[in-house]
């Protein structure tokens, strides 16, 4: 989790820049593809073409069309709104996580769960300010975006009870580049060195984050692992403000910390015994 931290604060520094140049279906396409490239390695050492076949490939079909949704919704909100808004209202995907796990996955829905489901939405209120006039665009964008990453996670979670995580990684880059290649093409410009640079580092990150993530999955919860990241908000607001001057307003710290306070009631209690969906390491 702290190598998905990493990469994920990265990712979005380096994102809003190239998104300024390019498509964001062009992003995306270039980080699937560069992605593949990157992830070759793992999968060779892994057995290679052979060990990743998969039983499910219609779930990875899925997952991966809906975390497509998600991340494309997320890069035009990144265009959109701040940094420190678009990441405080992303972290309302383990609030999501945790109502779908215990829907789908089995996963206890404690009194604490649901109170931290409630006081994260309030804060999703503070930020988003309904009753402010007209809400950003970007905002709701986000927020949807949220909801689908959550659902692209609980499908993550069930797969890793039966594929390797460079398997789930290999198919999510493989889905991905065949639903974004039209879309990629229709809106191709050529990117200049410096974006080039730019797209290997969203490659790079956007890979082994979600590497990163899968394999964290595998030793707990959804509901565990996911509020782990609430360091991200902080930690992208301040080098958003270091690298493009953006300030963060009141409404917005109020609204992070209720979340990221809502985030931190899932994990004051961890269980005692260890997940009983995990299937160790290949």
């Amino acid at each position: 989790m702290a190598g998905w931290l990493s990469l994920m604060v990265v990712l979005a520094i380096v994102g809003r820049g190239v998104t300024r140049q390019l498509p964001v279906f062009q992003v995306m396409e270039v980080r699937s593809l560069l992605g593949l490239v990157m992830l070759a390695p793992l999968v060779q050492a892994a057995g290679g073409m052979r060990a990743m076949h998969t039983a499910f490939i219609g779930r990875h079909v899925a997952r991966n069309v809906i975390h497509y949704a998600a991340q494309y919704g997320w890069f035009v909100a990144l265009t959109l709104i701040p940094l420190a808004q678009l990441v405080s209202i992303e972290f309302t995907m383990p609030l999501w996580t945790a109502l779908l796990a215990a829907a789908f996955l089995a996963e206890r829905l404690t009194t604490r769960k649901v109170l931290a489901v409630f006081v994260g939405l309030v804060g999703v209120a503070v930020i988003v300010r309904p009753t402010a006039g007209t809400i950003a665009p970007g905002k709701v964008i986000a927020l949807v975006a949220a909801v689908g990453f959550a659902v692209s996670v609980v499908l993550v979670k069930s797969l890793t009870r039966t594929d390797s995580a460079v398997a789930i990684i290999f198919w999510m880059l493989i889905v991905q580049s065949v639903v974004g290649l039209v879309p990629a093409l229709w809106t191709w410009q050529w990117p200049s060195p410096a974006t080039w640079a730019g797209l290997v580092v969203i490659a790079f990150c956007g890979t082994f984050s979600h590497y990163c993530m899968t394999r964290a999955m595998r030793h707990a919860d959804a509901t565990v692992v996911i509020p782990m990241d609430f360091l991200r908000v902080p930690l992208t607001a301040i080098a958003a403000w270091l690298v493009y001057a953006e300030a963060v307003d009141t409404w917005t710290m109020l609204g992070a910390t209720l979340i990221l306070g809502a985030n931190a009631l899932n994990v004051l209690r961890r269980p005692s015994a260890p997940s009983t969906v995990q299937t160790g390491n290949r």
